[in-house]
């Protein structure tokens, strides 16, 4: 051979990983059509958790010996590619259960609580949710109003976050309260507490089968041992959530792109116009073109994205069974889990920005060349596109990941946010 090959990377799909995918496949084509009456009748989907249950997907990254399958990040981001051709309502429930729900508690999370918590989580005998945004605290989490006081029984949590998902239908979830020193703290509250109120956030234009919730605080009493990490780095906590949850978001939105890419090149191939069929139309196929580019550069921002936040997993991992004073060398500056975890930042940011800015656009030009088939939310597309709409707003409206990206350039002192 004259020539060495140097590179690491590779995003090809191993056996093990096909099979898998396989399975979820499976399990979207079961639940597909059950999926579409129950956004029709704005209800959630309640075959999700016992189909995708028996394939280990309520648990696809959580470690083996919590229930989960131990699988690496780009399986599961693999698989939410795959859910996400079901739409971004379906998504959004494993993007909360999974990506800002269990993996907060298996990176944050202490041994006992850990075992408390995901076992049944991955079985899905529980459902999790994550509740940071506030009716004043949405882009900025850092002033949020909800506060908690210490006492020697527990924590006790007062305020209100809103546009809880599963929060309608979680046991438990992580939620985030500023304490007297104006610090903020990170906690895991059973959703069975006394105190603690849901009520379901009606009248969106779309993510119709997955539910949000108006989550309220009175009084609510939170067990001493269900402070989630080192008390007073709960922004931090937020915050490293937030990279699973922005991958996550990508990872549907390719999915989302390639169903209407497909159903799109299935209606032009039959619909006719003016004599021949719309797949001849050279604006037509200018639409289907800009669809397969907006795939392919978002797949490999994603990959890409998700293989530096595998990289700081694997670090912290590593640090976590050497080290048992791990959270307060993760909570210094100036280390190597300072450098991947903003390289992870960075790129999940950039990825976010461009996939759901390039599933919104997809979906809009899937309904245009359905024309006024594509106009009512029986047909895919047209679900597609309200819910699309929903990701480039939420998990960091993609106004500021613009700015998030050019300060994490320019450096802390040009942050415009």
């Amino acid at each position: 051979m004259s020539y060495s090959n140097l590179s690491k990377m590779n995003f090809e799909i191993s056996d093990e990983q096909k099979n898998f995918l396989d399975e979820v496949d499976r399990a979207c084509r079961a639940i597909r059509e059950h999926e579409t009456r129950c956004y029709l009748e704005e209800k959630p989907n309640d075959m999700i958790v016992p189909e995708f249950g028996k394939i280990g997907m309520l648990g696809c990254p959580i470690s083996k010996k919590y229930g989960g399958l131990g699988y690496d990040l780009l399986t599961y981001a693999f698989a939410l590619e795959r859910i996400g051709r079901e739409g971004n309502s379906l998504r959004t429930f494993f993007s909360v259960h999974v990506s800002i729900g269990q993996m907060v508690l298996q990176n944050w999370a202490d041994e006992e609580q850990k075992r408390r918590y995901l076992p049944s989580t991955t079985s899905g005998k529980s459902i999790m949710a994550f509740a940071l945004t506030e009716p004043d605290a949405g882009s900025d989490p850092g002033s949020m109003t909800t506060k908690f006081e210490e006492r020697s029984d527990g924590f006790v949590l007062n305020g209100k976050k809103h546009w809880v998902g599963n929060g309608t239908m979680a046991q438990v979830l992580t939620t985030y309260a500023r304490g007297s020193d104006g610090r903020i703290s990170a906690f895991i509250v059973d959703t069975s507490s006394k105190g603690f109120h849901a009520e379901e956030m009606k009248n969106k234009i779309g993510l119709l089968s997955i539910k949000n919730a108006e989550i309220r605080f009175e009084n609510c009493l939170v067990p001493k041992e269900n402070l989630l990490g080192t008390k007073g780095k709960g922004l931090s906590i937020a915050y490293s959530t937030l990279i699973d949850g922005r991958l996550s978001v990508a990872a549907g939105a390719i999915g989302v792109m390639k169903d209407c890419l497909e159903e799109s090149i299935v209606h032009s191939q039959k619909r006719q116009q003016h004599g021949t069929v719309l797949a001849k139309k050279q604006l037509i196929q200018e639409h289907l073109s800009s669809m397969i580019l907006n795939i392919e550069s978002s797949r490999w921002l994603v990959y890409r994205s998700v293989a530096a936040r595998q990289k700081l997993q694997d670090y912290v991992e590593g640090l976590r069974e050497k080290d048992q004073h791990w959270q307060e060398k993760l909570n210094r500056e100036d280390n190597e889990y300072s450098t991947l975890r903003s390289r992870a930042d960075r790129l999940a940011a950039i990825a976010k920005l461009h996939a759901t800015n390039a599933a919104f656009d997809c979906a809009n030009r899937a309904v245009q060349i359905f024309g006024s088939f594509g106009y009512q939310k029986t047909n895919r597309v047209a679900r597609h596109f309200l819910d699309s709409r929903a990701i480039i707003i939420y998990e960091g409206a993609n106004e500021v990941l613009k700015l998030k990206i050019a300060s994490l350039e320019l450096g802390d002192k040009y942050q415009a946010y």
